[in-house]
C-alpha cells in the first residue's frame, strides 16, 4: 500500500475485519446503498454472488487474464465480465515441521501412508510433545483446509473436482471410505491436538515442539522466526491424479464505493507483477500475476512451489462454494474432531447444507 502511494500520490486508509464477520455485513450495507471501503477482499463465492445482485463494479478494462497466470481469473469472471481480481495466493501443501526439530530426534518425512502413522507414532513418544499434529482452528478453518488435503491425496483431484462442482455427494462411499480409512483413524489415535486457535497461540505451540507437525497454507513462513528452519510434506501416498489446493486472495470494488476510480487504480496495482514482486518478497506468498521472478522468493517458498509439480492446482473447495455451505463445513468438522464416530451424521449434514 505505501508503494501505492508512493507511485500515485494517492492516500489510503485500511481496516481489517473477519471474513466471518464480512459476509454478515456486507450484505445489509449494500442493501442499504452503503459500503465499508472502497475495495475489499472476499473469497470469489462472494463476489460472484452479489456481482449477480447488481452489488460489484465490473473491473472488466482495468485488469485482465493477459496480465495473471493461466485461470487466475477464472473464479471472479461471469458473465463475460470480470468482476474481481487476484492478489497473492496461498498454497495449502502439507504438513511443516522444523527441520532441527527432525534432526535432533532423528525423524525424516514420510513417503508411505505406513511411515506416516510410524511417525506419528514416534513422536507420541517423544518428551515434551503433547500431540503430534496440532489441530489449528477458528471458526472452523483451517480443519477446513487439512481436510481437502486427505480429499485431494487419497481421493484425488477428481474427487476434489466433483465435490466443489457438488455432482459427488458428500454421503457417497467412495467419500466416507475416504474419511473412515485415513483421517478418522489419526483422530481416534489421539494424534491431533484439541482446536487451537490457528495464529496465536497457534503458531507458538507448534515452533517450540509441544506440536511438532502443523498442516497449513504457505503464509506460516512469514509468521515464524527462522523461516530456513521450516520443512513441509505432503500427505504420502494417495491415488495417482492428486491435488493441491492453491488458494488466491481476491478483492472486488464494490457498487457504493466512495472513491470508484482510485479503487480501480488501486485494483490494477494489485493485479500487477510490481505489487506481487514487492509482496512476495516478504515471504508466505506465491504471485498470482505474470512476469514475478522465481528469484524474488525466498528460499522455502521456492521449494513449496516445488510441491506443485505433479498435482492438479486445485481452488479451495469451501471458499469456492460459499455461503451457508462453508459455514456448514467449518462446524461439522470441528464436531467430527470432537467426536470421530459422529462421521456418518457430519457427512450427512455437510450433504445437506450444498
Amino acid at each position: 500500500m505505501d508503494q501505492f502511494a508512493r507511485t500515485t500520490g494517492i492516500s489510503y486508509t485500511f481496516t481489517t475485519t473477519r471474513q466471518e464477520d464480512l459476509q454478515t455485513s456486507l450484505p445489509n450495507q449494500f442493501a442499504a446503498g452503503q459500503s465499508p471501503a472502497d475495495l475489499i477482499f472476499m473469497p470469489s463465492a462472494f463476489i460472484k454472488t452479489y456481482a449477480g445482485q447488481g452489488y460489484v463494479t465490473s473491473l472488466t478494462g482495468t485488469i485482465g487474464p493477459s496480465t495473471y497466470k493461466p485461470g487466475a481469473l477464472d473464479q471472479v469472471t461471469a458473465n463475460s465480465a470480470i468482476w474481481g481480481g487476484a492478489y497473492t495466493g496461498k498454497v495449502k501443501p502439507g504438513f511443516w515441521y522444523r527441520v532441527s526439530f527432525f534432526q535432533a530426534h532423528g525423524l525424516t518425512p514420510p513417503t508411505t501412508w505406513s511411515q506416516f502413522t510410524t511417525l506419528l507414532a514416534s513422536l507420541k513418544g517423544i518428551t515434551g510433545v503433547k500431540n503430534p499434529i496440532i489441530s489449528g482452528d477458528g471458526v472452523g478453518w483451517p480443519l477446513s483446509d487439512v481436510t481437502e488435503h486427505f480429499i485431494a491425496t487419497y481421493g484425488g483431484a477428481s474427487m476434489h473436482q466433483a465435490l466443489t462442482a457438488k455432482t459427488l455427494k458428500w454421503t457417497d462411499t467412495s467419500v466416507h471410505d475416504l474419511f473412515a480409512t485415513y483421517l478418522v483413524p489419526t483422530l481416534q489415535a489421539g494424534d491431533w491436538s484439541e482446536p487451537i486457535t490457528w495464529d496465536s497461540p497457534g503458531v507458538n505451540l507448534f515452533w517450540n515442539g509441544t506440536y511438532p507437525l502443523y498442516f497449513m497454507g504457505s503464509w506460516i513462513t512469514g509468521m515464524v522466526s527462522d523461516p530456513s528452519d521450516l520443512g513441509v510434506f505432503s500427505l504420502p501416498g494417495g491415488v495417482a491424479n492428486q491435488g493441491i489446493v492453491f488458494a488466491a486472495d481476491y478483492f472486488f470494488v464494490p457498487k457504493f464505493a466512495a472513491h470508484p476510480v482510485e479503487a480501480k487504480r488501486l485494483a490494477a496495482f494489485f493485479a500487477s507483477a510490481a505489487a506481487q514482486t514487492t509482496q512476495v518478497r516478504q515471504g508466505g506468498h506465491i504471485a498470482t500475476a505474470a512476469g514475478v521472478s522465481i528469484t524474488a522468493y525466498p528460499s522455502v517458498d521456492a521449494r513449496v512451489a516445488g510441491l506443485l509439480t505433479g498435482k492438479t492446482v486445485l481452488p479451495d473447495l469451501d471458499d469456492t462454494i460459499g455461503g451457508t455451505f462453508q459455514t456448514t463445513f467449518w462446524s461439522q468438522l470441528q464436531l467430527l474432531w470432537s467426536d470421530p464416530t459422529k462421521l456418518d451424521s457430519v457427512l450427512s449434514t455437510i450433504q445437506a447444507a450444498t
